[in-house]
C-alpha cells in the first residue's frame, strides 16, 4: 500500500515541503499523481535530502511530461535536457537573477521546472517564488476583466541579447547570444490552470515585450503596474538551498528569482524542464496564440 505523501505548507500564498519520497527511485503512478495533485495545489514544492544522477533527475522529469532542450543554453553532455547552472566563486553574474517564468517566450510554453541543488554556498543564494494565482485574486473585478481580455507578446530578444542578462560571458556556462534569432510569440495574459481551473496572471519583466495591439510606450504603464504588483511580499515565498534539496515549480502560475548575494562562493544546480504534452495532430494551429498548456 502506498503511504499518503507528507505535506507541509511553507507560506500562505505558495509552497509545501514534501518529505517521505526518494525521487531517485522510479515511484508509482500514485505517488506520481500525488506530486502532481500537489503542486497544482500548493504551485511550487520542496523536496529535502535527495540524491538525484542526471539519469534519475531526467527520469522523474519525465513523469510529468516531455523534457525541454533550451534553445539558447547548452545541456549537460550525454543529457541535453539537464542545464547545468553554475556560479564560480570569480563571476559576479547569475543565471536566473530577476523576476521571469521560465521559457514564456516559446511557442508552447514550459509547464515546470524541477532544480536539484548539487553544490551550494555557506550563505547565500536563495530562490523567492511568487504567485501569480494570488497576484490576479488580488486585482479588482474591473482589471481581472480587463486582462482576460488582453494577450502579450514574449520573446527572449531582450534577455538573451548581447546586452541581455542571461547571455552576459561566463566561464562555467555555455550561454548563445540570440541577435536576430528569435521569434514572438503570443499568449494570454490571464491563464486558466487546466487542472485547477485557478487563474493567474501570466507576464514576467524579461520576456513580455508588450500588449498585443498596443505601442510599446502604451503598454509599458499597465505591464510595469502589473510587474510591481506581482513581487508583492504577500505573495511570495522563500527558499534556502543546501545539496540534496530539490524544487519543482509550475511555471503557469509561479515567478522565481534567484538572489546573487554569495560573491566569492561557488553554486551549482541542475534543471529539467517540462514542456506541455504535444498537441493533436488534427487540432488546429495558431501560430500568434500559445496552444493550451496541459
Amino acid at each position: 500500500m502506498v503511504q499518503p505523501l507528507n505535506i507541509r505548507r511553507v507560506a500562505g500564498a505558495l509552497g509545501a515541503e514534501i518529505s517521505g519520497v526518494d525521487l531517485a527511485r522510479e515511484q508509482p503512478d500514485e505517488v506520481i499523481a500525488a506530486i502532481r495533485a500537489a503542486l497544482v495545489e500548493h504551485q511550487v514544492i520542496f523536496f529535502r535530502d535527495q540524491d538525484l544522477s542526471p539519469a534519475q533527475q531526467v527520469a522523474f522529469g519525465r513523469r510529468f511530461g516531455p523534457l525541454n532542450i533550451h534553445p539558447y543554453v547548452a545541456g549537460m553532455a550525454g543529457h541535453p535536457e539537464v542545464m547545468e547552472l553554475v556560479k564560480e566563486p570569480g563571476e559576479r553574474v547569475n543565471f536566473g537573477g530577476g523576476w521571469h517564468s521560465d521559457m514564456s517566450f516559446l511557442e508552447r510554453p514550459a509547464i515546470g521546472s524541477v532544480l536539484y541543488a548539487v553544490e551550494t554556498p555557506d550563505f547565500g543564494g536563495d530562490t523567492l517564488f511568487a504567485s501569480q494565482a494570488a497576484a490576479f485574486d488580488a486585482l479588482s473585478p474591473g482589471l481581472q476583466h480587463t486582462l482576460e481580455g488582453l494577450r502579450a507578446v514574449h520573446s527572449a530578444a531582450r534577455e538573451y541579447s548581447s546586452k541581455g542578462h542571461s547571455a552576459q560571458k561566463r566561464q562555467s556556462m555555455s550561454v548563445a547570444e540570440a541577435d536576430g534569432l528569435v521569434g514572438e510569440f503570443v499568449h494570454p495574459m490571464v491563464l486558466v490552470h487546466p487542472e485547477s481551473g485557478r487563474k493567474a496572471l501570466y507576464v514576467n519583466p524579461a520576456f513580455t515585450m508588450r500588449i498585443e495591439g498596443w505601442k510599446t510606450s502604451e503598454s509599458k504603464a499597465l505591464l510595469d503596474y502589473l510587474f510591481q504588483h506581482c513581487r508583492y511580499e504577500g505573495f511570495t515565498c522563500r527558499f534556502n538551498w543546501r545539496p540534496g534539496s530539490v524544487a519543482f515549480w509550475d511555471n503557469r502560475q509561479v515567478w522565481h528569482f534567484a538572489l546573487n548575494d554569495y560573491h566569492g562562493q561557488r553554486r551549482h544546480m541542475r534543471r529539467v524542464t517540462v514542456d506541455p504534452w504535444p498537441a493533436p495532430a488534427t487540432a488546429p494551429r495558431d501560430r500568434r496564440a500559445a496552444q493550451p498548456v496541459s
